[in-house]
């Protein structure tokens, strides 16, 4: 069985134009002619053509298709193979894309005028909007959640680092603090939970006693949050709970 060119053309998506140039210039000449000369293009035509599209899908020039595929010591198989591995890089790639394009999304949905190489740059592989929409749903109409979306807004690279880096460096004295085995209800434990709560306070959103006591208690209730104060220290999570606590306690009587 064999095809016209119009027919090709519409099983492969490309243009009669282009048919008749691969013909011209030698890339891919059809098998047969009808008695009035018009090209007619076999099963092994069609597999050729095939061959030229994966290859001009994955950006190689037409001189080096030729090459390719007029190459007498190629295994069909082979080519195959090779495509398959190229095809399989650039599907990894264009996902990768993807991704940082939602990341952008995100980003400018939350009021952060940062590129995704800024935000990736300040917060490594942790992405800070991976429970922005879920945070809408939960607090989108208190003040805090407004409040934390009007201040993030204005917040510039630099700002989101000297967040992360208060972060980082509370993270450390609070690992310390367990290492020497002091207890959530002893004065340090109490100290640090506060300095936690007024971070909060000072960067996104005022946190009174009793808000940070719900925090505290989220962060051992929600397997997501444990995990992110637990991969710091093992039990840690816990710990900050009961000296968040343990410090609301402090305040109450003292005030």
């Amino acid at each position: 069985m064999s095809y016209s060119v119009g027919q090709v053309a519409g099983f492969a998506g490309v243009t009669v134009r282009t048919l008749h140039h691969y013909d011209e210039i030698g890339l891919l000449t059809p098998g047969e002619r009808s008695n009035a000369g018009h090209r007619r293009y076999g099963e092994a035509d069609l597999d050729r053509l095939q061959q030229i599209l994966f290859y001009r899908e994955l950006g190689f020039p037409l001189d080096e298709v030729a090459a390719l595929l007029d190459d007498p010591d190629a295994d069909p198989r082979a080519h195959l193979r090779r495509q398959h591995e190229l095809l399989t890089a650039r599907i990894e790639k264009l996902q990768k894309m993807a991704a940082a394009v939602e990341h952008a999304m995100e980003a400018r949905k939350m009021g952060i005028n940062l590129t995704p190489e800024e935000r990736f740059e300040v917060f490594g592989d942790k992405d800070p909007e991976q429970y922005a929409e879920e945070a809408e749903q939960r607090w989108g109409g208190t003040e805090e959640y407004a409040e934390s979306q009007r201040r993030a807004a204005r917040y510039t690279k630099d700002d989101w680092k000297r967040v992360q880096a208060e972060v980082d460096a509370w993270s450390e004295r609070y690992q310390s603090l367990m290492a020497a085995g002091e207890p959530p209800t002893g004065e340090a434990a109490m100290d640090l939970a506060e300095e936690h709560r007024r971070h909060i306070g000072k960067w996104f959103y005022e946190c009174s006693y009793e808000l940070h006591q719900c925090l505290g208690g989220m962060y051992v209730s929600d397997e997501r949050f444990k995990a992110f104060y637990d991969a710091m220290r093992p039990g840690l999570a816990e710990h900050l709970r009961d000296a968040i606590t343990a410090n609301a306690a402090r305040h109450a009587r003292g005030a």
